[in-house]
């Protein structure tokens, strides 16, 4: 026998098998929920190295305010989000979020802050975990571990009030969780198990609950700077291919009156926190006709995700050319690259000790890596200096008895110096060569995003997220497609997904249609035929000869899905005598599935229907109807006994199985 039991042989035989030919059915008035009424949408774009919110008053839709300020930003890194780094109490109590946790993470004293819990970059481990459960752990700096579903539910619970407070002071009165639609955006890419984990976290932190879910949305990252990109007005991006890229990189050349005026503009609009959307279809939009197709290359500090939209006149909905793509190839891997170097020169050895013995140092360290990783761009001649914490010289000296100077020079890693202010100095080709490797991947996954058959014909590609401030992601991307489309970076590129998730939340219709990302489908029995089914897969019970495990699909990886679609199947206890009827529902990355047994299906879900209680007056061929709404982000699945119209829901359920 396989892994799942085969349904016919447990829980006396709750099999069920189909009764009528698949159909599809339009099913958009039925069973709709009635809109709730909210005064403000707020988005949380919770990142895996910064984090922040942004609302919008659904009255006056198009101001986006983004949040406050943060105290305490980074020299070198203006930001109007916080990092997402987290720090509880020895005791595991929430002390402190974003820049808050680390600045006083930093200043404990070593002996105290070993017992601290702080927790950075933490979001990769959903996207890493393989079987993702509400009982995975995360592991602080300290080595100590803790659910991470409290920790994410800490951070949204986190952002939660700071949100709720600021509305209540800009209003003058408390405003109730009740009045919020909440967004909160998470990859693409991210497999569903992960985006349930959210949605838990976010109802363990009272953002909404089982029982009102409408209350939040879980916006895909690209698809809500999808939607911003879709309103901009030209003069709010910056083109690449318009200026020639010997001077298109530095600032200090005149790149002609647009991009300065540009510049200006974001600089007089820097301390307002509101911007204004334009409700005009803009300027971009008289370049964009009909069917018209473009690429989102959200490239953030953990994943790079991409979506192929096309455009449909006249209201300007999205629809999915292409199921959502990428990888884990964000910032981090930069920062990945730069640990690595110095595991090259100081040994991994010494590193290892030095991030478990003086982690709050280490923090500080790649601080300074990260605001002249910022600083690094295609043309630069002039070194690079990272300042290294003066615990890490002691540390070193006492670890290996010589100086980091000594080190340095014994390193055959020539592009790396030693400055007597206490610096390494690294030449830009070093720092350049730390970003390569990761702008290799995002240049290859989007060739090969490019060969797709689906994927001719792009007219415009942008460039979002945070790492698409880089001049030399910027390069690459250009020097790669910029004979293909246009390659276009908003402004404030930043915040692209916090507004765009704001605008989603006003409207989530403005998406219409969707690529499912897995193969969905239930288990059933079907009559045996000789010759079409595997011999170990027939059961007989009371002279009907069955065969088990058969998988029923519903619906195709990569099919498109409009949004609220429904598709229904029948189905009959394969039994007449059953009184209960169980039915699974499983899923695969892979479309041409027949049995539910073979490798990568798993089950998400089940739908339990008791038909007890019944006259004699119910038909022989009894009809259980099974129907499943897709498009959403999230999946709903319905079952109705036609005889007596008792019927069950379930949402799918990647975590508990």
């Amino acid at each position: 026998t396989s892994a799942y039991s085969s349904p016919a042989k447990s829980l006396g035989d709750p099999g069920i098998t189909p009764l009528s030919p698949s159909h599809i059915v339009k099913d958009s008035d039925a069973d709709e929920a009635v809109e709730q009424l909210f005064l403000v949408v707020v988005a949380i774009d919770f990142g895996t190295t910064s984090s922040g919110y942004a609302y919008s008053f659904t009255k006056e839709p198009e101001c986006i305010h983004v949040m406050r300020r943060w105290e305490g930003g980074d020299p070198g890194v203006s930001s109007q989000k916080t990092p997402t780094t987290i720090l509880l109490t020895p005791e595991r109590k929430f002390h402190s979020f974003g820049y808050a946790a680390r600045d006083f993470y930093h200043d404990l004293d070593p002996t105290e802050s070993k017992h601290w819990l702080y927790f950075e970059k933490f979001k990769m481990k959903l996207h890493t975990t393989g079987n993702l459960t509400m009982e995975t752990d995360l592991t602080a700096a300290n080595g100590k571990k803790v659910k991470a579903l409290e920790i994410f539910a800490y951070a949204l619970q986190f952002f939660k009030e700071q949100a709720l407070k600021e509305l209540s002071d800009q209003g003058g009165s408390d405003f109730e969780n009740t009045e919020v639609r909440w967004v909160i955006t998470v990859p693409a890419i991210w497999k569903q198990p992960a985006k349930q984990f959210m949605r838990q976290a976010a109802y363990k932190a009272g953002m909404a609950s089982p029982d009102n879910p409408e209350q939040l949305i879980i916006a895909l990252e690209p698809e809500a700077a999808s939607i911003y990109c879709r309103k901009l007005r030209l003069h709010q991006m910056i083109e690449l291919s318009s200026r020639a890229p010997v001077n298109g990189y530095s600032p200090s050349d005149t790149i002609g009156t647009g991009f300065t005026q540009g510049k200006e503009h974001v600089r007089r609009n820097r301390q307002s926190r509101t911007f204004m959307v334009e409700n005009v279809i803009g300027e971009i939009w008289s370049e964009l006709e009909e069917g018209d197709r473009y690429i989102v290359v959200d490239s953030g500090g953990g994943t790079v995700d991409m979506t192929v939209h096309q455009i449909r006149l006249p209201e300007g909905h999205l629809k999915e050319l292409y199921k959502a793509t990428g990888g884990p190839y964000g910032s981090l891997g930069v920062d990945y690259e730069f640990e690595k170097l110095l595991c090259k020169i100081f040994g991994e050895d010494f590193i290892e000790q030095f991030k478990i013995k003086r982690p709050a140092a280490w923090v500080d360290l790649m601080i300074a890596f990260e605001s002249r990783k910022r600083a690094a761009a295609p043309d630069r001649t002039n070194p690079l200096n990272i300042t290294l914490p003066f615990s890490f010289i002691d540390y070193y000296k006492k670890f290996r008895g010589h100086s980091v100077e000594h080190a340095l020079r014994k390193s055959n890693v020539d592009f790396v110096k030693w400055s007597s202010q206490g610096m390494l100095r690294m030449s830009p080709d070093a720092m350049n060569a730390l970003f390569k490797p990761t702008i290799d991947q995002i240049v290859q996954h989007l060739s090969e995003v490019f060969d797709k058959p689906e994927v001719t014909n792009v007219k415009f590609l942008f460039l979002v997220g945070g790492f698409a401030e880089s001049p030399l992601l910027q390069q690459a991307v250009q020097n790669a497609f910029g004979s293909r489309c246009r390659v276009i970076i908003p402004q404030d590129v930043g915040l692209t997904i916090l507004k765009g998730a704001v605008l989603f939340g006003l409207d989530p219709a403005v998406i219409k249609v969707r690529r499912s990302p897995l193969t969905y489908g239930v288990g059933v029995l079907n009559r045996f035929v000789e010759g079409k089914h595997p011999p170990e897969k027939l059961l007989v019970k009371d002279g009907t000869r069955w065969c088990t495990d058969v998988f029923d699909k519903f619906i195709s990886a990569d099919q498109s899905v409009a949004l609220g679609e429904t598709v229904t199947r029948s189905y009959t206890p394969a039994k007449p005598s059953q009184l209960v009827i169980v039915i699974n529902i499983y899923s695969s990355e892979q479309d041409g599935v027949s049995f539910i047994t073979e490798p990568g299906v798993k089950k998400c879900g089940t739908l339990r229907l008791d038909l007890t209680g019944t006259d004699a007056s119910v038909p022989s061929r009894r009809e259980i109807k099974t129907l499943m709404q897709f498009g959403d982000t999230e999946i709903k699945a319905m079952a109705v006994d036609v005889a007596t119209s008792k019927s069950v829901k379930v949402g799918i359920d990647f975590l508990n199985y």
